[in-house]
Protein backbone atom coordinates (compact mmCIF):
# COMPACT_ATOMS: atom_id res chain seq x y z
CA UNK A 1 0.00 0.00 0.00
CA UNK A 2 1.18 3.42 -0.81
CA UNK A 3 0.82 6.15 2.22
CA UNK A 4 -1.32 9.17 1.54
CA UNK A 5 -0.04 12.91 2.31
CA UNK A 6 -1.93 14.52 0.44
CA UNK A 7 -3.97 16.95 2.68
CA UNK A 8 -7.23 17.38 0.55
CA UNK A 9 -7.29 13.82 0.42
CA UNK A 10 -11.24 12.34 0.71
CA UNK A 11 -11.60 9.03 0.10
CA UNK A 12 -14.51 7.13 -1.03
CA UNK A 13 -16.02 6.08 2.07
CA UNK A 14 -16.88 9.63 3.37
CA UNK A 15 -14.70 11.33 5.59
CA UNK A 16 -16.22 14.84 6.33
CA UNK A 17 -12.78 16.54 5.74
CA UNK A 18 -8.85 15.97 4.79
CA UNK A 19 -6.04 15.75 6.73
CA UNK A 20 -5.76 18.71 9.46
CA UNK A 21 -2.89 21.00 7.97
CA UNK A 22 -1.14 20.38 11.47
CA UNK A 23 -0.43 16.87 10.30
CA UNK A 24 0.88 17.05 6.57
CA UNK A 25 4.32 15.29 6.50
CA UNK A 26 2.84 12.05 7.81
CA UNK A 27 0.82 9.71 6.46
CA UNK A 28 -3.05 10.20 6.52
CA UNK A 29 -4.04 6.96 5.75
CA UNK A 30 -2.36 3.92 3.80
CA UNK A 31 -5.28 3.24 1.36
CA UNK A 32 -7.39 1.21 4.34
CA UNK A 33 -8.41 3.85 6.67
CA UNK A 34 -11.05 2.28 8.31
CA UNK A 35 -9.30 -1.48 8.49
CA UNK A 36 -6.40 1.26 10.14
CA UNK A 37 -8.53 2.04 13.03
CA UNK A 38 -9.74 -1.41 13.77
CA UNK A 39 -5.88 -2.23 13.17
CA UNK A 40 -4.66 0.56 16.12
CA UNK A 41 -7.51 0.37 18.01
CA UNK A 42 -6.64 -3.88 18.60
CA UNK A 43 -3.35 -2.89 19.49
CA UNK A 44 -1.47 -3.80 16.11
CA UNK A 45 -0.42 -0.79 14.44
CA UNK A 46 2.20 1.64 14.82
CA UNK A 47 1.29 5.78 13.64
CA UNK A 48 4.02 7.49 12.21
CA UNK A 49 4.25 10.97 14.11
CA UNK A 50 7.59 11.99 12.70
CA UNK A 51 6.17 15.57 12.16
CA UNK A 52 5.88 16.14 16.13
CA UNK A 53 8.72 18.30 17.72
CA UNK A 54 11.02 17.05 20.08
CA UNK A 55 13.16 18.70 22.95
CA UNK A 56 15.07 17.62 25.42
CA UNK A 57 15.66 19.93 28.35
CA UNK A 58 18.85 19.00 29.85
CA UNK A 59 20.67 19.99 33.50
CA UNK A 60 20.29 19.44 37.33
CA UNK A 61 17.43 21.78 37.80
CA UNK A 62 14.94 20.47 34.83
CA UNK A 63 12.18 19.19 36.48
CA UNK A 64 11.79 22.05 38.86
CA UNK A 65 12.39 24.67 36.69
CA UNK A 66 9.55 23.05 33.98
CA UNK A 67 7.39 22.13 37.29
CA UNK A 68 7.46 25.76 38.05
CA UNK A 69 6.32 27.07 34.40
CA UNK A 70 3.64 24.67 33.29
CA UNK A 71 0.48 23.14 34.65
CA UNK A 72 1.82 19.80 35.67
CA UNK A 73 3.64 18.16 38.92
CA UNK A 74 6.81 16.88 38.29
CA UNK A 75 9.34 17.71 40.79
CA UNK A 76 9.12 13.92 41.87
CA UNK A 77 8.46 12.57 38.77
CA UNK A 78 10.77 9.38 38.50
CA UNK A 79 12.67 8.33 35.52
CA UNK A 80 10.96 6.77 33.41
CA UNK A 81 7.58 8.59 34.03
CA UNK A 82 6.00 10.86 31.82
CA UNK A 83 3.06 13.51 32.23
CA UNK A 84 0.90 15.02 30.07
CA UNK A 85 1.48 19.41 30.66
CA UNK A 86 -0.29 22.48 29.44
CA UNK A 87 1.63 25.68 28.84
CA UNK A 88 -1.15 29.02 29.86
CA UNK A 89 -1.12 32.78 29.21
CA UNK A 90 -1.84 34.90 31.89
CA UNK A 91 -4.91 34.48 31.70
CA UNK A 92 -5.59 30.73 32.22
CA UNK A 93 -6.04 30.23 28.53
CA UNK A 94 -4.61 26.88 27.24
CA UNK A 95 -1.83 27.96 24.78
CA UNK A 96 0.46 24.20 24.63
CA UNK A 97 0.26 21.02 24.97
CA UNK A 98 3.61 19.10 26.39
CA UNK A 99 4.35 15.66 26.59
CA UNK A 100 6.82 15.07 29.28
CA UNK A 101 9.01 12.21 29.85
CA UNK A 102 11.90 12.58 32.82
CA UNK A 103 15.04 10.81 31.76
CA UNK A 104 17.68 9.73 34.18
CA UNK A 105 19.84 12.65 33.05
CA UNK A 106 17.50 14.57 30.81
CA UNK A 107 13.90 15.52 29.89
CA UNK A 108 12.24 15.04 26.73
CA UNK A 109 9.26 17.35 25.19
CA UNK A 110 6.84 15.71 22.74
CA UNK A 111 5.24 18.85 20.85
CA UNK A 112 2.81 20.21 18.02
CA UNK A 113 4.89 20.77 15.23
CA UNK A 114 3.79 23.89 14.46
CA UNK A 115 4.10 25.10 17.96
CA UNK A 116 7.83 24.00 18.51
CA UNK A 117 9.33 27.10 17.92
CA UNK A 118 7.15 29.07 20.19
CA UNK A 119 8.05 26.47 22.99
CA UNK A 120 11.42 26.76 22.22
CA UNK A 121 10.83 30.80 22.09
CA UNK A 122 9.39 30.31 26.16
CA UNK A 123 11.52 27.77 27.68
CA UNK A 124 14.23 29.57 26.32
CA UNK A 125 13.13 33.03 27.67
CA UNK A 126 12.46 31.55 31.29
CA UNK A 127 16.01 30.06 31.87
CA UNK A 128 17.44 32.81 33.93
CA UNK A 129 20.53 31.90 35.56
CA UNK A 130 18.95 28.14 36.46
CA UNK A 131 21.19 24.87 35.38
CA UNK A 132 19.08 24.23 32.66
CA UNK A 133 19.52 24.09 28.59
CA UNK A 134 16.86 23.36 25.82
CA UNK A 135 18.02 21.58 22.54
CA UNK A 136 15.44 21.25 19.75
CA UNK A 137 16.02 17.65 18.33
CA UNK A 138 12.98 17.13 15.82
CA UNK A 139 15.87 16.21 13.15
CA UNK A 140 17.56 13.04 15.10
CA UNK A 141 14.55 11.80 16.61
CA UNK A 142 10.80 10.82 15.40
CA UNK A 143 8.02 10.05 17.09
CA UNK A 144 5.56 7.00 16.44
CA UNK A 145 2.30 6.07 18.39
CA UNK A 146 0.54 2.86 19.55
CA UNK A 147 -1.32 0.67 21.74
CA UNK A 148 1.45 -0.59 24.77
CA UNK A 149 1.30 -3.81 22.90
CA UNK A 150 2.79 -2.61 20.11
CA UNK A 151 5.40 -0.95 21.79
CA UNK A 152 9.00 -0.64 19.11
CA UNK A 153 12.09 -1.93 20.66
CA UNK A 154 15.12 0.54 21.53
CA UNK A 155 13.05 3.29 22.27
CA UNK A 156 14.75 6.44 23.92
CA UNK A 157 12.16 7.93 25.37
CA UNK A 158 8.31 6.18 26.34
CA UNK A 159 5.20 9.20 27.32
CA UNK A 160 2.30 7.26 28.34
CA UNK A 161 -1.31 8.45 27.92
CA UNK A 162 -3.16 9.68 31.11
CA UNK A 163 -4.88 7.52 32.43
CA UNK A 164 -7.83 9.17 32.34
CA UNK A 165 -7.60 8.93 28.75
CA UNK A 166 -6.43 5.20 28.55
CA UNK A 167 -8.84 4.16 30.76
CA UNK A 168 -6.05 2.69 33.22
CA UNK A 169 -6.97 5.02 36.16
CA UNK A 170 -6.35 8.66 37.33
CA UNK A 171 -3.84 11.41 37.77
CA UNK A 172 -2.83 12.62 40.73
CA UNK A 173 -3.90 16.05 40.72
CA UNK A 174 -4.44 16.85 44.30
CA UNK A 175 -7.51 18.56 46.08
CA UNK A 176 -8.47 22.89 45.99
CA UNK A 177 -11.06 24.78 47.61
CA UNK A 178 -13.57 23.76 44.76
CA UNK A 179 -12.94 20.44 45.25
CA UNK A 180 -11.35 17.40 42.98
CA UNK A 181 -10.50 17.22 39.51
CA UNK A 182 -13.04 14.43 39.16
CA UNK A 183 -16.12 17.35 39.17
CA UNK A 184 -15.59 17.97 35.43
CA UNK A 185 -15.81 14.62 33.14
CA UNK A 186 -17.48 11.93 35.73
CA UNK A 187 -17.39 9.59 32.31
CA UNK A 188 -15.41 9.80 28.91
CA UNK A 189 -17.32 8.18 25.91
CA UNK A 190 -14.43 5.87 25.50
CA UNK A 191 -10.90 5.35 25.92
CA UNK A 192 -7.98 5.85 24.28
CA UNK A 193 -4.35 3.89 24.99
CA UNK A 194 -2.53 5.25 22.65
CA UNK A 195 1.13 5.91 23.79
CA UNK A 196 4.38 7.63 21.96
CA UNK A 197 7.57 7.12 21.70
CA UNK A 198 10.33 8.96 21.21
CA UNK A 199 13.26 6.90 18.70
CA UNK A 200 16.15 7.86 16.91
CA UNK A 201 14.94 9.07 13.26
CA UNK A 202 17.81 6.65 11.08
CA UNK A 203 15.40 4.07 12.73
CA UNK A 204 12.25 4.89 11.60
CA UNK A 205 11.80 3.28 8.62
CA UNK A 206 13.06 0.41 10.51
CA UNK A 207 10.72 0.60 13.51
CA UNK A 208 7.64 0.96 10.67
CA UNK A 209 8.74 -2.40 8.96
CA UNK A 210 8.71 -4.04 11.86
CA UNK A 211 5.22 -3.40 12.67
CA UNK A 212 2.58 -5.98 12.77
CA UNK A 213 0.46 -2.92 10.70
CA UNK A 214 0.69 0.49 10.42
CA UNK A 215 -1.88 2.92 9.99
CA UNK A 216 -2.22 6.48 9.61
CA UNK A 217 -3.24 9.81 11.25
CA UNK A 218 -6.66 9.75 10.42
CA UNK A 219 -6.94 6.03 12.74
CA UNK A 220 -4.97 8.16 15.14
CA UNK A 221 -7.67 11.57 15.36
CA UNK A 222 -10.55 8.89 14.84
CA UNK A 223 -10.23 7.28 17.70
CA UNK A 224 -9.29 10.31 20.09
CA UNK A 225 -12.42 11.61 18.95
CA UNK A 226 -14.16 8.95 19.39
CA UNK A 227 -12.97 8.51 23.16
CA UNK A 228 -13.55 12.33 23.75
CA UNK A 229 -9.83 12.99 24.40
CA UNK A 230 -8.77 16.76 23.41
CA UNK A 231 -5.99 17.80 21.63
CA UNK A 232 -5.43 21.47 22.06
CA UNK A 233 -3.56 22.04 19.15
CA UNK A 234 -7.29 21.15 17.62
CA UNK A 235 -10.10 21.92 19.96
CA UNK A 236 -8.49 25.12 22.05
CA UNK A 237 -9.17 28.32 20.40
CA UNK A 238 -7.43 31.32 22.72
CA UNK A 239 -10.05 31.57 24.83
CA UNK A 240 -10.10 28.04 26.35
CA UNK A 241 -9.53 27.23 29.86
CA UNK A 242 -8.26 23.90 30.67
CA UNK A 243 -11.35 23.28 33.04
CA UNK A 244 -13.58 23.27 29.29
CA UNK A 245 -11.59 20.81 27.52
CA UNK A 246 -11.52 18.07 30.37
CA UNK A 247 -8.05 18.42 31.42
CA UNK A 248 -8.24 19.53 34.95
CA UNK A 249 -6.60 16.03 36.30
CA UNK A 250 -4.75 14.70 33.36
CA UNK A 251 -3.32 17.85 32.13
CA UNK A 252 -3.80 20.35 35.51
CA UNK A 253 -2.65 19.71 39.31
CA UNK A 254 -4.29 21.20 41.63
CA UNK A 255 -2.00 21.73 44.57
CA UNK A 256 0.91 22.92 43.21
CA UNK A 257 2.66 26.04 43.49
CA UNK A 258 2.76 29.35 40.73
CA UNK A 259 2.81 28.74 37.19
CA UNK A 260 1.87 31.45 34.62
CA UNK A 261 -2.00 31.09 34.82
CA UNK A 262 -2.13 29.56 37.94
CA UNK A 263 -4.41 32.08 39.55
CA UNK A 264 -7.20 32.19 37.15
CA UNK A 265 -6.95 28.67 36.98
CA UNK A 266 -7.83 27.99 41.00
CA UNK A 267 -10.18 30.97 40.61
CA UNK A 268 -12.82 29.30 37.98
CA UNK A 269 -12.24 26.41 40.03
CA UNK A 270 -12.80 27.43 43.28
CA UNK A 271 -15.35 30.56 42.44
CA UNK A 272 -17.12 30.03 39.19
CA UNK A 273 -17.62 27.59 36.52
CA UNK A 274 -16.24 27.55 32.82
CA UNK A 275 -18.40 29.41 30.66
CA UNK A 276 -17.73 26.49 27.76
CA UNK A 277 -17.63 22.69 27.54
CA UNK A 278 -16.47 20.10 25.25
CA UNK A 279 -19.29 17.58 24.05
CA UNK A 280 -19.31 14.96 21.48
CA UNK A 281 -21.54 14.91 18.94
CA UNK A 282 -22.75 12.34 16.65
CA UNK A 283 -23.22 13.55 13.14
CA UNK A 284 -26.30 12.26 11.53
CA UNK A 285 -25.64 13.17 7.95
CA UNK A 286 -22.23 11.32 6.26
CA UNK A 287 -23.52 13.39 2.92
CA UNK A 288 -22.86 16.99 4.10
CA UNK A 289 -19.46 18.07 4.73
CA UNK A 290 -19.15 19.27 8.12
CA UNK A 291 -15.17 21.00 9.31
CA UNK A 292 -13.44 22.22 11.79
CA UNK A 293 -14.83 25.91 13.24
CA UNK A 294 -18.69 24.72 12.04
CA UNK A 295 -21.18 26.67 13.87
CA UNK A 296 -23.76 25.00 16.42
CA UNK A 297 -26.56 25.65 16.81
CA UNK A 298 -29.71 25.17 19.09
CA UNK A 299 -32.69 26.15 17.24
CA UNK A 300 -31.44 29.38 15.48
CA UNK A 301 -29.42 30.16 18.47
CA UNK A 302 -25.42 29.38 17.87
CA UNK A 303 -24.14 27.71 20.93
CA UNK A 304 -20.96 26.76 19.89
CA UNK A 305 -18.41 25.75 17.40
CA UNK A 306 -16.87 22.22 16.11
CA UNK A 307 -13.36 22.04 16.95
CA UNK A 308 -12.32 18.14 15.43
CA UNK A 309 -13.99 15.90 13.08
CA UNK A 310 -13.61 12.28 11.68
CA UNK A 311 -14.91 9.50 10.85
CA UNK A 312 -15.28 6.59 12.44
CA UNK A 313 -15.01 2.88 11.52
CA UNK A 314 -17.86 2.22 14.01
CA UNK A 315 -19.83 5.12 15.02
CA UNK A 316 -19.05 6.86 11.88
CA UNK A 317 -19.22 10.58 11.66
CA UNK A 318 -18.26 12.05 14.57
CA UNK A 319 -17.17 15.43 16.19
CA UNK A 320 -15.82 16.95 19.23
CA UNK A 321 -17.34 21.19 19.94
CA UNK A 322 -17.32 23.50 22.53
CA UNK A 323 -20.77 24.37 23.30
CA UNK A 324 -22.05 27.15 25.82
CA UNK A 325 -22.06 25.67 29.27
CA UNK A 326 -26.00 26.46 30.08
CA UNK A 327 -27.03 24.34 27.24
CA UNK A 328 -29.20 21.26 28.02
CA UNK A 329 -27.21 18.37 27.65
CA UNK A 330 -30.28 16.68 25.96
CA UNK A 331 -30.98 18.74 23.72
CA UNK A 332 -30.75 17.95 20.13
CA UNK A 333 -28.31 19.93 17.79
CA UNK A 334 -27.61 20.79 14.63
CA UNK A 335 -24.67 21.58 12.42
CA UNK A 336 -24.61 22.74 8.90
CA UNK A 337 -28.57 22.50 8.80
CA UNK A 338 -28.33 18.10 9.87
CA UNK A 339 -29.18 17.02 13.25
CA UNK A 340 -26.07 16.24 15.79
CA UNK A 341 -26.49 14.12 19.31
CA UNK A 342 -24.77 15.18 22.15
CA UNK A 343 -22.39 12.89 24.27
CA UNK A 344 -21.46 15.37 27.37
CA UNK A 345 -17.89 14.96 27.95
CA UNK A 346 -17.40 17.57 30.69
CA UNK A 347 -20.44 19.13 33.17
CA UNK A 348 -18.28 22.04 33.60
CA UNK A 349 -18.27 22.14 37.42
Amino acid sequence: MTASENPTDDPSDGTPNGQPKRDVGVAWHLGSPFIEQGELARGAALVDLSHLGVIVVDGVDRLTWLHDLTTAYLTDLPAGDSRMALILDQNGHALHELHIVAGADRCWLIVEADEKQAVLDYLNAMRFMLRVEVHDVSETTAVVAGAPAAAPAGTLAHWQMPGEFAGTGVTPAGIDAGGGAQKYVPERPGVFPIDQWIIARSQLDEVLAGSESVAGTWAWEALRVAAGVPRVAADADPKSLPHELGLIGPGVHLAKGCYRGQEAVARTHNMGRPPRRLVQLLLSDSETPVAPGAEVFLADRKVGQITSVTNHYENGPLALATIKRRVDPTAELTVAGTPASQVPIVFAG
